[in-house]
């Protein structure tokens, strides 16, 4: 779509999917708003595919209306916002639910340099029946402190409906999820990126629709949920593979050497390969989060990190192969071993437990070795990628 450079303070983007029964009501609100508080602007309508008479309702009352084909909740904004006129934009549902005559507020941050302006209902106020128990009272605030945990984002209300940010910023976020995901990722990007970002209270009212809304609550959370997930390969693979690694490798070393007997519980072998599993597994997932993050970043689902290029500068492909290497010598020393042992035995029946303390750190050697030299010749690929983006940006 193409976008305008228009010299309107304000832009009021409204995303609209049959909202007949409110959209009037957000548009009269928001309108007065701006009157009330000076402010050169324009409600923009960014209409959805509504099949009832929202577009007309819409141009009745004196908004722009800015068909998106793109079905989605962010699809919708995304092209309500490289059509709005206004050097800054505020967003909010078309449901009622919001208070458009706060939005001095948010405008007063916008002028005093900030990049993104959230606002925090729990702050401004819940009115009775705006919002289910679920949502009040484990989905926001769990996704809004896995996403402070995660991400160090200062915003207590992540997914707040109503938010305003320069039209700049915007387009520098380079936004490109199309569902309700669009919410986490605005707020998890202008954060990587360093962009200002403040929090003002707003208020929350029961919405005026007499239809179910748009919102599913587990299936929306899950999908935000995921998203933050997939968002930070560090704490869906990295410190978990970790984890695994550091626990597999510390009991792999203390059974190698014997059994081990703690209070009446004997571990041995049967221990020693749920050990070395742990050590595969937890390696898989820390060479998950490398590639993830790379992946992101080839995408621009996550910003440039500096640590991955200099990680490209220092581990190449040869470092990669010349360790993976010297695993695989290690396993094929302990598997000839095994095998020495075997023949001194006539190639006949042996001590399982025994000889297991060869065989099991072998093949675990054996394993991450060849993964090692595997997962460098692929990182070396995207590296190469990667630099070239680098480059070119």
């Amino acid at each position: 779509m193409e976008e305008t450079n228009g010299q309107l303070e304000l832009s009021v983007v409204l995303p609209c999917l049959n909202e007949a029964e409110t959209l009037e009501g957000c548009i009269r609100e928001a309108q007065t708003a701006l009157v009330r508080h000076g402010v050169a602007g324009e409600v923009l309508v960014a209409d959805n595919g509504s099949a009832d008479d929202s577009p007309g309702i819409a141009r009745r009352c004196g908004a722009r209306v800015v068909p998106v084909a793109a079905r989605g909740y962010g699809a919708a904004l995304t092209g309500g916002v490289h059509a709005a006129a206004g050097r800054f934009v505020l967003m909010a549902d078309a449901d009622g639910s919001y208070d458009f005559g706060e939005l001095d507020r948010f405008l007063g941050r916008l002028r005093a340099g900030c990049d993104l302006v959230m606002g925090n209902r729990f702050a401004g106020g819940i009115g009775p029946g705006a919002m289910p128990w679920k949502n009040r009272y484990v989905g926001n605030p769990l996704l809004s402190g896995l996403g402070r945990l995660f991400f160090h984002c200062p915003v207590r209300d992540f997914h707040c409906g109503i938010r305003a940010f320069s039209r700049a910023a915007f387009l520098r976020l380079d936004l490109q999820t199309a569902g309700m995901e669009f919410a986490s990722e605005m707020v998890i990007k202008a954060t990587l990126l360093g962009l200002r970002i403040a929090e003002v209270p707003a208020t929350l009212r029961k919405d005026g629709r007499s239809r179910p809304p748009h919102l599913r609550p587990w299936r929306d959370g899950w999908r935000h949920l995921r998203f933050m997930l997939l968002y930070s390969p560090r704490w869906l693979f990295f410190y978990p593979g970790l984890a695994l690694m550091a626990l597999g490798g510390a009991g792999t070393l203390w059974l190698v050497p014997g059994p081990r007997t703690v209070g009446h519980v004997t571990f041995d072998v049967h221990t020693l390969v749920y050990a070395m599993v742990a050590v595969l597994i937890g390696f898989e997932s820390v060479s998950f989060a490398v590639l993830s993050r790379i992946y992101a970043m080839r995408t621009k689902l996550l910003p440039s990190a500096p640590i991955l290029e200099r990680l490209f500068r220092v581990v190449t492909l040869e470092v990669g192969v010349f360790v993976g290497g010297a695993l695989l010598a290690l396993g094929l020393a302990l598997s000839v071993g095994a095998v020495l042992v075997w023949r001194a035995h006539g190639y006949g029946m042996l001590d399982p437990v025994s000889l297991l303390r060869w065989v099991v750190p072998g093949a675990l050697l054996l394993a991450l070795g060849c993964q090692t030299v595997l997962h460098s010749f692929f990182l070396s690929i995207l590296g190469l990628r990667l630099r070239h983006d680098t480059d070119a940006s």
